[in-house]
């Protein structure tokens, strides 16, 4: 493996024009058979793309198909919502025609946990409550009007539900002025100043939206308020920079931690501020941390593929740690999709370097697609051929692509809520660095993302052992090292029913921890933030399989930062600490090539 100069480096990232132009040519995806015809369905599915948002026409035209045909042929279903119509209809009116002082409000229906729309006391109004019922009831209903129908596959069936739900959103009584309590609390409050507020920050968004910066930059900034753990960059290819952190204690474990972060997003999450640094904590607790930085790929990476990350990433890395840190295991920890391509990285060392690594720690990253939650609705042949179609024409997938996406699975906060908030109310949120991280997407090279898409989402080939690395099958019942598994509670993306399915399929002790939060903010756990807790249940290589739901009810449940717990795991499979090396270098004693966080990470 080719380690790029400095010089070098700094030009890595930049495509020069022909290299660009070869990029952008017509590279059918397909097969070298693809004809001419072929080109033009691609061109004009791109084109399509650009007024859908990424979705397919196709997809949503055929789960709508499915569920009106059957719905039209299903006249007890159709009788059974006009009495859930009229019936629900008749009794909303018979409470609100009763005496004020017998009023209680959320008398029919309460939002649903996690929904914050109706959340603030004036709410309970009795003006605001009943429109916000009259919502609920109606979004209740269109739910029933898709859940439940014989025949149609259960696909469609979320597909239908989701879109509905979006347009449905739209119009909750939360998002309107004059229909939202707290918005018009704030225009008596501020004279209607909350309106002036929201119109200049509506101007500010458009500015940014057509790339005018703000002169003065609210958000974090990388290297000097978030990812200033001390390090260097030891190790540099076309892909991967891989950093190692400077030990701040006498002595330290003797076994290193490999951090593989996803790709779709800049490594830093791992390396927030120093309060909210996963990275800083286990290097203040003597643990030799490298992390892997990988580089934002153009249109020049369409070709690299999912085995390429593999190969340039996990496996250089690990290369480069043995030898810097010769003779010792390493215990390699992956998050999200970098959790899931150092699954198939781990199986593959199994059969062929057993020893090599001494656990495996796997944070909201899922190795079985089957029950992936609702990002599964953006996921299936009409809708990865049109992302397909599109990627071709581009060569990646654009990052606004992706957010807008992850963004639509939490609309209402994601989108509504903020809306409300900024343009209504008047009013920013705080900046934080977890905001700061997660304006900072990347793009997906074409092939890798598709390979991604089809191979593990759509075919789930690694579960069922139908995963190739080098002409040879990937078995995860290979995986024999001890484990350390994260799920969290409300993942959207990774949902912890599926991050548990490693249960079924690898055959090694296993540490499964359920902890409080979201995919990225249940990770981000620091010790010294109040409200956070977590379950813990072991299973022993030779245990007996147990269940999600029987696993929820007989995990001990604790207070505090799972943080804790992975030290201690990470402690007990490690042998005695060692004195820590004076000073960093790469690999043949030579010079680091640059201070952390490197230079991957500052490209846009």
């Amino acid at each position: 493996m080719k380690t790029l100069t400095a010089s070098e480096s700094a030009a890595a990232p930049a495509n020069d024009d022909a290299a660009t132009a070869k990029a952008l040519s017509p590279v059918l995806p397909r097969n070298d058979a693809s004809t001419g015809a072929d080109a033009v369905d691609y061109l004009v599915h791109a084109a399509t793309a650009q007024w859908t948002g990424g979705l397919s026409p196709e997809s949503l035209a055929l789960a709508f198909a499915d569920w009106l045909q059957h719905l039209a042929a299903s006249p007890g279903k159709r009788f059974e919502l006009a009495s859930k119509a009229f019936g629900d209809g008749s009794r909303f009116v018979r409470m609100v025609s009763t005496p004020h002082a017998t009023w209680e409000p959320w008398f029919m229906i309460k939002p649903q946990p996690g929904d914050n729309r109706f959340s603030g006391p004036d709410w309970a109004l009795p003006a605001f409550n009943v429109m916000a019922q009259a919502f609920l009831l109606g979004e209740q209903w269109w739910h029933s009007a898709v859940s439940g129908l014989h025949g149609v596959s259960k696909g469609n069936a979320a597909i239908v539900d989701f879109v509905i739900r979006q347009y449905v959103d739209t119009v909750a009584p939360s998002n309107f002025a004059v229909c939202n309590p707290e918005v018009l609390r704030r225009m008596m409050e501020t004279g209607g100043g909350n309106f002036v507020s929201g119109w200049h920050n509506c101007l500010e968004d458009c500015r940014n939206l057509f790339g005018v910066q703000p002169s003065e930059p609210t958000h974090f900034m990388v290297g000097k308020d978030i990812a200033v753990t001390r390090g260097k960059v030891v190790y540099r290819n076309e892909l991967i920079e891989l950093i190692q952190y400077a030990p701040v204690t006498t002595d330290v474990c003797p076994d290193p931690v490999l951090i593989v972060p996803a790709w779709i997003m800049k490594y830093y999450i791992l390396d927030l501020s120093p309060e909210n640094s996963l990275v800083r904590f286990l290097v203040e607790r003597g643990f030799t941390v490298f992390m892997i930085s990988w580089r934002n790929p153009g249109p020049a990476d369409r070709d690299l593929g999912l085995d390429d990350y593999r190969k340039l990433g996990v496996d250089a890395a690990i290369n480069v740690i043995n030898q810097l840190v010769p003779e010792r295991p390493i215990h390699a920890t992956g998050y999200c999709l970098g959790g899931t391509l150092l699954a198939i990285a781990a199986a593959r060392l199994q059969k062929e370097r057993p020893g090599c690594l001494r656990s495996v720690t796997l944070l909201a990253a899922q190795v079985d697609f089957t029950k992936a939650g609702e990002l599964t609705l953006f996921i299936n042949e009409s809708q990865v051929a049109f992302l397909e179609d599109m990627m071709w024409q581009r060569g990646v997938l654009e990052a606004a692509q992706m957010a807008g996406a992850f963004r639509l699975l939490r609309s209402n906060d994601m989108i509504w809520s903020r809306l409300v908030r900024d343009y209504l109310i008047g009013e920013r949120a705080a900046p934080s660095d977890l905001m700061s991280w997660n304006a900072d997407a990347t793009r997906m090279p074409y092939r890798m993302h598709s390979e991604y898409l089809r191979k593990l989402f759509l075919e789930n080939d690694l579960a069922e052992g139908r995963y190739f690395v080098d002409g040879q099958p990937i078995a995860l019942s290979d995986l024999r090292a001890p484990m350390f598994v994260v799920g969290t509670l409300r993942d959207h993306v990774a949902p912890w029913h599926s991050v548990h399915k490693i249960h079924l399929l690898a055959e090694a002790d296993i540490e499964f921890v359920l902890a409080s939060g979201g995919h990225n903010a249940g990770i981000v756990a620091p010790p010294l933030e109040e409200g956070r807790s977590y379950q813990l249940l072991d299973k022993k290589a030779d245990g007996p399989y147990v269940g999600p739901d029987e696993w929820l009810q007989r995990a001990a449940h604790r207070e505090g930062s799972w943080w804790l717990e992975w030290v201690r795991f990470l402690t007990s499979h490690s042998d005695a600490w060692v004195p820590a090396q004076p000073s960093l270098h790469a690999p043949q004693g030579g010079p680091p090539l640059d201070d952390a966080p490197g230079l991957y990470v500052l490209q846009r």
